[in-house]
């Protein structure tokens, strides 16, 4: 076994372990963040807020799978993609780490990336422009003890 598939075993494992998931799920979610640019310990922060790692989760606004895409959002990043294949692990984690990353490069911060990512664009937007602090506590959530740049390369 080379080492860098050992390095891999490893930290699945550990992830796997202190996120209580299968190694599996914990193996897809650190691949598809690190292919999309996004810190590994941000992406799993963000699946475990959003859906607690349920890649059936279906919130009442109609989000989608481990991280919570609305389809609109996913059709963005994917036109073809439908809303039954959101459900897919592998394509529910490629574009929510994908639009993750496109916030984070937008607003430059990952504190306001992830608020836009859970409020939306234009609900953040408009509270700043009334002069109110976005925040939701959905950011707080998400980064208690992480200090992060949440992108990689």
């Amino acid at each position: 076994m080379p080492g860098g598939d050992l390095a891999r075993w490893n930290r699945v494992f550990n992830l796997a372990q202190r996120y209580s998931v299968s190694a599996e799920l914990a193996g897809d979610i650190l691949d598809a963040a690190l292919a999309e640019g996004i810190e590994p310990e941000l992406a799993f922060r963000l699946v475990r807020v959003e859906s607690e790692f349920n890649p059936h989760a279906t919130s009442s606004a109609g989000a989608i799978g481990l991280t919570q895409l609305m389809l609109p959002t996913a059709r963005y990043f994917d036109s073809t993609v439908t809303r039954q294949q959101l459900y897919d692990r592998s394509i529910n984690l490629h574009i929510g780490f994908r639009y993750l990353r496109s916030l984070i490069r937008e607003y430059g911060d990952v504190q306001t990336a992830l608020l836009v990512y859970n409020r939306g664009p234009q609900a953040v937007e408009s509270s700043r422009d009334l002069g109110l602090d976005p925040s939701n506590g959905y950011e707080r959530m998400v980064m208690r003890g992480y200090r992060g740049k949440g992108v990689v390369n």
